[in-house]
């Protein structure tokens, strides 16, 4: 019995040292090679073919899928700005994990969990999640919330700081990161939403299009969002402080 539960291990061990190499390849290819998609697109992509008529219109309805690849120099600084203001303002500077960021996250998400006991509503949670990480979870990983996956983000986070530069890494977020239903990528979002290219965006365009990262097809169904009008002007206000790599 020892004997049978010593080589599960080692081959639960050598199946996940497998898997990193994997990961690693993966990454370091990515370096030259644009990756044609990722695992979420992959994941939307089924679950708008299998999704009942009841709960999804019919394929012959659906928005376009939207998608192109467009080199860094070919996106607007703004939104580059925005982003990083947005989502990760220190961007140019950690090492792919904020780990102040992950903590003061933590608090706020205790703190909330607390008053939703009290009030009996459901708790909003708070990431604390760089853009590394996110471009982790979306190019390699599923979306569950579970602790193995997490961990596995933070080694996928680490291995992309090491293995390409900060440049490439917000290349491929801004070519890869969902804007709305079937919509991926700074230029499909410029076209759906305002008609022009990624490199033509405004500085008020890149902003809107920033503060819509979190929940893209909550806000794509409410254009008029106060919320959305209104952080819009404050990730304008932060625009130029923003650090680019």
């Amino acid at each position: 019995m020892l004997r049978f539960v010593r080589n599960w291990l080692l081959w639960v061990l050598v199946a996940g040292l497998c898997l990193q190499l994997f990961f690693v390849g993966r990454i370091a290819l990515m370096a030259w090679v644009n990756p044609e998609s990722t695992s979420f697109m992959r994941s939307e992509a089924w679950r708008r073919m299998t999704d009942a008529p009841s709960t999804q219109a019919p394929a012959a309805t659906q928005r376009p899928w939207m998608q192109r690849w467009v080199d860094a120099d070919q996106i607007s600084v703004h939104l580059k700005r925005a982003i990083i203001a947005s989502e990760d303002d220190g961007f140019a500077s950690h090492t792919g994990v904020d780990w102040p960021a992950i903590e003061a996250a933590w608090q706020r998400n205790q703190r909330r969990a607390q008053q939703a006991e009290a009030t009996g509503k459901p708790a909003k949670v708070a990431g604390g999640s760089t853009i590394t990480q996110q471009l982790a979870k979306n190019l390699l990983l599923s979306g569950e919330r579970q602790l193995g996956r997490k961990a596995q983000e933070l080694v996928l986070a680490f291995l992309l700081e090491a293995l390409l530069s900060k440049q490439r890494i917000l290349e491929i977020y801004l070519n890869s990161v969902e804007w709305g239903n079937g919509v991926f990528g700074a230029e499909a979002a410029a076209q759906r939403y305002f008609g022009v290219s990624a490199r033509q965006l405004t500085p008020a365009q890149a902003a809107r299009l920033a503060v819509m990262l979190p929940a893209p097809k909550f806000f794509e169904k409410r254009p008029d969002s106060a919320y959305l009008n209104r952080r819009t002007s404050t990730i304008l206000a932060r625009m130029n402080s923003a650090v680019l790599p």
